[in-house]
């Protein structure tokens, strides 16, 4: 298959995973005002920078329709973007708070919400088409942020390349194809609340990051 003919959003409808799209109808008959459906990647296309999540979370990004939105996770992650220039405007946790991004775009390893946060190995298999396209199609892209192990895990996935070639760990920056890879745990509630990430360590990630994305650019 050819670059071009990769599709570059999940259709709003897909049926790609029947077990999420069960727990979708689910919700769309519970909360018919939530989103309900596939998460679309928020940013330009022509970004240097990609920050890859694992799952729209059920209250978050499910109910919004932007990534990272309405929940804990972006309630950590998007002050510290706009703390360091990468993001404008102000985050209010909802899709018309007026938030952009410039240099930087925002996407999930799986698109749609997963029962209890955890997709299965197969349904990210299913959705690795989208982040394969999400990253053959920004033309400009130079560093990829994995936000926790299954996204890491993904992006490698992604570029065709084996785990071994690559392990998972907190502030490491891996080489791989023209692309530098850093890693980061996961912001979630969880790992806040118990310390294994912090904001200072997330911060840390994401500036160097930035800087590489601009060096790569220049």
């Amino acid at each position: 298959m050819m670059i071009d003919d990769l599709p570059a959003e999940p259709e709003v409808d897909c049926d790609h995973c029947p077990r999420l799209v069960s727990f979708r109808d689910q919700h769309k008959q519970e909360h018919p005002d939530w989103h309900n459906g596939p998460v679309r990647s928020f940013g330009p296309q022509d970004a240097t920078l990609l920050i890859v999540g694992l799952a729209p979370g059920l209250r978050g990004a499910n109910a919004t329709g932007r990534p990272f939105t309405g929940d804990g996770a972006g309630d950590t992650l998007y002050p510290i973007l706009i703390d360091l220039g990468i993001a404008q405007g102000s985050y209010k946790a909802h899709q018309d708070d007026g938030l952009s991004m410039s240099s930087t775009r925002i996407t999930n390893a799986v698109r749609c919400v997963p029962p209890q946060n955890k997709p299965t190995s197969d349904e990210a298999r299913r959705c690795r088409v989208f982040l394969r396209s999400e990253i053959k199609h920004m033309k400009n892209l130079r560093v990829i942020v994995a936000l926790g192990r299954i996204a890491h895990d993904n992006v490698l996935r992604a570029l065709d390349k084996p785990l071994s070639a690559a392990p998972f760990a907190h502030g490491k920056i891996h080489h791989v194809d023209q692309y530098f890879v850093h890693d980061s745990y996961h912001c979630s509630r969880y790992n806040m609340n118990t310390n294994r990430l912090t904001a200072s360590m997330l911060s840390d990630v994401l500036r160097a990051a930035q800087l590489n994305a601009n060096r790569s650019s220049q």
